[in-house]
């Protein structure tokens, strides 16, 4: 490497006379690498280029402030008054193992919800809102959970039961976080109807009076996606909300991507079929989209129209100009224990750093998983451009990463739900499908769980 010189006068360059605070901005500008070999021209420049505050300005520009504040927050409350910003960049980008632990109620009180799967959970106003999702006997559930968390980890978490008989009972719909709301889609009921019903809720937590909860009908006018459940949606643009796939009528698994535009008020929107004629998603039930952030959405796996389970990657652009699919290409030879990467029911959500967390799901002989993996998007944009451009798929290399798992060993599970609290470091996971030993000399069978854990990115303050 080169060696750290003083800044030379003698060879006058003008960037050395630009004073610091224009250098920050400047800096924050450029890619990581060109950061570091900024820092390596003369020891003036080491010394900005390691700054806390740039790194603390990168944290906001790479993790979003939201993140930044939380992170801030939860040290604060640790007496952590100045945070190695440039240590914990470095520890994100290079994380190798998460640390789970228990959640749930040891005395299995009825303050508790109940055993599910195919619900929804999502984090909202400092809460976790857990809505619905089917039970033993193949019946749905209509009931409405909050807990609020806030920026104070509970190892007892208080639910509070809404009891307000909307939505409908259902299982296999979706919910989407949109500011201070979240926005429900679709999903089936215990008579196998399928919905394309969409409902609007909102969570508001106040420290004299408790939380109070609300839903409401979203009018969408005339034109509507098909009914369907098992799809998968997300919130893009922080304001539209998309689904793709799911089993539609007479348990048809559909392939077709929707985009819900929503007033400022979210007391109407308006749906939009995307139809393009490149290369999109064959259709397919239980798999994933999460947004990245930008125009960009990631799909991955499901159950596609043979029952096969798969392992494919795809990347939404939501450009204004071009609403389009670019399939992501990878070999599971390539991948240290790629072999088990194929699943359906699995979660896959955004974390600290820009990636998605995939955890558990099923492989095509029903076999429930426990594995932590990393999909490194990172390195998307530029390959999307150039594949544009060229009009051919691309191949990544290295995107994917397992993980080691610490602590609590939650049981392997499918069709459970997942979020993420504001800082991105936190994942809350809650029921789904797990194996149960019924006798000690029968194979195993299938039971509805209630478990609830939190996995954390091990990083080190």
């Amino acid at each position: 490497m080169a060696e750290t010189r003083s800044c030379n006068h003698g060879s006058w360059s003008p960037i050395t006379n630009i004073i610091q605070d224009h250098l920050f901005s400047i800096l924050l500008f450029l890619p990581i690498d060109s950061i570091l070999s900024f820092s390596i021209t003369c020891k003036r420049f080491r010394t900005i280029a390691y700054s806390d505050s740039l790194w603390e300005s990168i944290c906001r520009r790479d993790w979003g402030q939201t993140s930044v504040e939380a992170i801030k927050s939860a040290a604060d409350s640790r007496c952590y008054h100045q945070l190695p910003w440039i240590k914990l960049y470095s520890q994100v980008y290079q994380l190798d193992s998460v640390l789970c632990q228990s959640l749930s109620d040891p005395n299995g009180d009825e303050g508790f919800p109940g055993p599910r799967a195919s619900h929804s959970l999502n984090f909202v106003s400092g809460c976790l809102v857990l809505f619905g999702g089917g039970c033993e006997g193949g019946r749905h559930l209509d009931d409405t959970w909050v807990a609020y968390i806030g920026n104070d980890f509970k190892k007892t978490l208080n639910w509070q039961k809404i009891n307000s008989g909307i939505p409908s009972g259902r299982f296999g719909h979706s919910c989407v976080v949109i500011g201070d709301y979240f926005v429900l889609f679709g999903g089936i009921n215990d008579h196998g109807n399928r919905q394309n019903d969409a409902w609007v809720g909102q969570v508001v937590f106040h420290e004299t009076f408790g939380i109070t909860m609300s839903w409401k009908l979203l009018d969408v006018g005339s034109t509507a996606p098909p009914p369907r459940g098992a799809h998968a949606g997300c919130c893009i643009d922080n304001k539209r909300m998309l689904i793709h796939g799911g089993i539609g009528l007479s348990g048809i698994r559909l392939g077709d991507t929707w985009v819900l535009d929503l007033s400022e008020n979210l007391n109407f929107g308006t749906w939009h079929e995307i139809v393009t004629h490149h290369p999109s998603p064959t259709a397919r039930s239980g798999h994933t989209i999460t947004y990245i952030g930008g125009n960009q959405t990631v799909l991955f796996g499901g159950r596609g129209l043979g029952y096969e389970v798969l392992n494919d990657v795809w990347l939404f652009d939501s450009s204004e100009d071009q609403l389009r699919w670019l399939q992501l290409l990878f070999e599971l030879r390539n991948i240290p224990e790629g072999i088990s990467l194929p699943r359906v029911g699995h979660s896959a959500t955004l974390i600290l750093g820009g990636r998605l967390l995939i955890y558990g799901g099923e492989d095509s002989y029903r076999h429930r998983k426990d594995d932590f993996w990393v999909l490194d998007i990172s390195s998307i944009a530029s390959i999307k451009m150039q594949s544009i451009a060229t009009k051919r798929k691309v191949s990544l290399a290295n995107m994917w990463k397992r993980l080691k798992s610490m602590g609590y060993k939650p049981k392997s599970r499918s069709f459970h739900r997942a979020c993420v609290d504001h800082s991105g470091r936190y994942l809350y996971v809650f029921g789904g499908m797990v194996d149960e030993l019924t006798q000690p000399a029968e194979a195993m069978g299938l039971r509805f769980d209630s478990d609830l854990f939190r996995v954390e990115l091990m990083l080190q303050f």
